[in-house]
């Protein structure tokens, strides 16, 4: 049975497949694709930034984002095709993070895993307070 559901997009109800959005909008996307695409596709553009694809096409820069993220444009075809990164805004081709915040985030969870063993150590310590060990000086 089909689903109904809201585009995305501008909010139309219609049949929800494959995509998230209704007929007219991917179109729409689809022509803004190939104007993208059009461009990049001339030699002299290809070494073309986010920020001059913008500006030459008229396509935001979201929608641009989400073609490269859906690598339906390569960026070995485009070197110079990249999104920002989601925490410090550094121009990255894949992923959400760049090389730098990610190895940043892999050391933050490192350490806190770390914290958290000292904490559960620290727990099971102090569930044998209370016991009292002696030592006989004299034993050989």
């Amino acid at each position: 049975m089909a689903e109904l559901a809201n585009c995305s997009q501008c909010g139309k109800v219609y049949v929800k497949q494959l995509k998230d959005i209704c007929r007219d909008c991917y179109r729409e996307e689809e022509a803004a694709f190939k104007k993208v695409y059009e461009f990049l596709k001339q030699q002299k553009n290809r070494e073309a930034t986010l920020t001059e694809v913008v500006e030459a096409t008229g396509v935001e820069e979201t929608l641009i984002t989400k073609f490269i993220k859906e690598k339906r444009l390569r960026t070995s075809m485009f070197p110079k095709l990249g999104f920002p990164c989601e925490r410090c805004g550094t121009l990255i081709v894949s992923g959400k993070l760049c090389m730098n915040c990610s190895e940043e985030l892999k050391s933050d969870l490192q350490q806190h895993e770390a914290l958290e063993k000292v904490v559960e150590r620290n727990k099971d310590v102090k569930t044998t307070q209370g016991v009292y060990y002696t030592l006989d000086k004299h034993r050989r």
